[in-house]
């Protein structure tokens, strides 16, 4: 029986290892038509079959997505009635486990001040538009002055949230960032030379790194200079060269000797070093990396509200099976904001406004231990590893405000503020890159200057009708006020959108106000107020901002709380984190019966 038990066993390990061993070899060709990958027999047709998998970006964790009920589930008090509870999807994403800091920011500036000099006026605008405002700081009937010299740049408060900074500032940091995590990817990889590191090369202006622009053409960066690239990834569709013999290697060898053998002078003392080898560049070899290699990380960007209050949330913690027990008013559980343990008992979970005049609490036993801000990581995280989701600054979302999300709405992965677009193509079928000449400036409604694209990036045009022509799933570019705001949802949807498209007769659904922008003799534009009476601050540039922060009462530190600001304003209590978005499986774990039996 023993015997007979043995031989079944073993049976199992080699049927399981045949199985195993073939899965891998199948994996080498294609299993619809029997082609093989990578290989220069059958075209050289690439396939990234050893790929593990998705590398957790740096600084951030994995949100594993599920369904939740998104809105308030606590009591109206302020009788807003636009946090009305609707059940969300929401996939996998990676988030920031802490908001971006002075330190991180500051980086920017100065990687900003290296690239585009503002000394020079060709440049000097693009810098300016990065800087945070730091007079946010000021109050008419209040002494913070210091704060506006040394909150954004003293050492101190390097690992303070960085504040001050608008929604349109910190949209381009998302895009910055972008570009330095996949190059520094490709300077691990040996595919990308140091740039900085070159003296025969200088990384100004568009010469630059920049991921759309190397994954539309790396010839495009440094106007084709190759020298910036070491050496690619194994390019399958070149055959290799046939073997030769030992003999005509030989003899290969020693004609590309006498080729690079240069006479000098440059010590005629010594006539040994009379001649010497010179290095002849090989140039770059294999090819470049593509989108389907896997190597370059996806692009990061604000977390929209629904993420960002999925996440704040952290429903996990109180998961058994496949049901949620009991609700959250918090990022943590409980009811209260004081810790309720008993080595801490008593001390705040969170750091936020404690009453009328009381931000920290009384000297020597401070409540929550700042005045402000606090440094980052100061409390607790929640159930999915992240911090400061309540109190400390409220943080930036990707979302245009509507008053009310509704049922009408998506369901899966929720957002307002689609603009739907396409790299623009000149007349020779080329992708056209921004440079210096063709930089394009906007002027805000509060009077700032900020470029449109930077020079090295790829340049980006909404989607024409004709590119949505009989699509079932959306009809035009601009998605921001679709629903709820647009022409079809007032009370003249009878009239046609595109007459009413340009001028202030169009109608409005919300009426708020319009900086007048009109042009001086001098080319400057003059700043007025709008002197229309006006029915609501809700325009399509209203961003919505979450969470409670060091300024605000307990109430704002619901997550499902929303409030809005238009994209171009900032304040001293609102950051920002960045996400991206999750590929392939939803987690790397499998289900379990709750959190605590991990």
């Amino acid at each position: 029986m023993k015997r007979f038990i043995g031989k079944k066993v073993l049976l199992t390990i080699l049927v399981t290892g045949f199985l195993v061993s073939c899965g891998k070899k199948g994996r080498t060709s294609s299993e619809l038509t029997g082609w093989n990958f990578n290989d220069p027999t059958y075209g050289g047709f690439t396939a990234n079959t050893n790929y593990a998998g998705q590398k957790v970006p740096p600084g951030m964790v994995l949100i594993e997505g599920g369904t939740f009920t998104m809105g308030s589930v606590q009591d109206d008090v302020l009788f807003d009635w636009n946090t009305t509870p609707k059940q969300q999807q929401i996939r996998s994403f990676y988030m920031d486990q802490a908001e971006v800091t002075n330190l991180e920011y500051l980086f920017y500036l100065q990687y900003l001040e290296k690239v585009f000099p503002p000394s020079d006026d060709t440049y000097r605008k693009i810098y300016q538009s990065a800087l945070p405002d730091t007079l946010v700081w000021r109050d008419a009937l209040g002494f913070n002055e210091l704060l506006s010299e040394s909150y954004l740049r003293h050492p101190s408060y390097s690992d303070y949230p960085v504040v001050g900074v608008s929604w349109l500032q910190a949209t381009e940091y998302c895009k910055w960032r972008t570009d330095r995590v996949n190059e520094k990817i490709l300077y691990d990889k040996g595919v990308l030379n140091k740039l900085f590191d070159q003296d025969s090369l200088k990384v100004e202006g568009k010469n630059r790194f920049d991921t759309s622009t190397y994954l539309a053409n790396p010839k495009l960066l440094f106007d084709g200079d190759e020298s910036i690239y070491n050496k690619g990834l194994p390019d399958y569709s070149v055959k290799p060269s046939k073997k030769k013999s030992k003999k005509e290697r030989k003899a290969e060898a020693a004609s590309d000797d006498d080729a690079a053998y240069v006479e000098t002078d440059t010590d005629k003392k010594s006539k040994k070093k009379r001649g010497r080898k010179a290095k002849t560049p090989q140039g770059f070899t294999g090819r470049h990396v593509k989108t389907s290699d896997g190597l370059l990380t996806q692009r990061f960007r604000l977390p929209t509200e629904a993420e960002w209050e999925y996440a704040a949330k952290a429903l996990i913690e109180n998961r058994e099976y496949n049901s949620i027990r009991g609700r959250k008013k918090y990022s943590w559980n409980g009811r209260y904001t004081r810790d309720q343990s008993k080595k801490r008992a008593g001390d705040q979970l969170a750091n936020f406004k404690q009453g009328k005049g009381d931000y920290s609490g009384l000297a020597g036993w401070s409540n929550d231990g700042a005045d402000i801000t606090i440094q980052v990581k100061s409390y607790d995280p929640n159930a999915f590893g992240l911090y400061d989701m309540s109190g400390n600054v409220a943080e930036w979302v990707a979302d245009v405000y509507r008053p009310i999300v509704d049922n009408d709405a998506n369901d899966f992965n929720y957002f307002r503020g689609n603009v739907f677009k396409k790299p623009l193509i000149d007349e020779e079928g080329k992708v056209v890159v921004v440079d210096y000449n063709s930089i394009e400036f906007d002027t805000l409604d509060n009077g700032k200057i900020v470029p449109k694209d930077l020079p090295g990036s790829v340049k980006y045009v909404p989607i024409t009708k004709r590119d949505a022509f009989m699509r079932p799933n959306y009809e035009k570019a601009d998605n921001v006020s679709i629903g709820d705001g647009d022409l079809a949802s007032t009370k003249n949807f009878f009239k046609d959108e595109e007459e009413a498209e340009e001028g202030d007769d169009k109608p409005r659904m919300y009426n708020s106000p319009k900086t007048p922008r009109q042009i001086g003799e001098s080319g400057l534009i003059i700043q007025q107020y709008d002197t229309k009476k006006r029915t609501t601050l809700i325009s399509d540039e209203t961003r919505v901002y979450k969470g409670g922060s060091w300024k605000d009462r307990e109430y704002w530190l619901d997550p499902a709380q929303r409030r809005y600001l238009p994209q171009y304003m900032a304040t001293n209590y609102i950051g920002f984190r960045c996400a991206t978005d999750k590929l392939g499986a939803m987690s790397y774990k499998r289900r379990r019966k709750s959190p605590s039996k991990r």
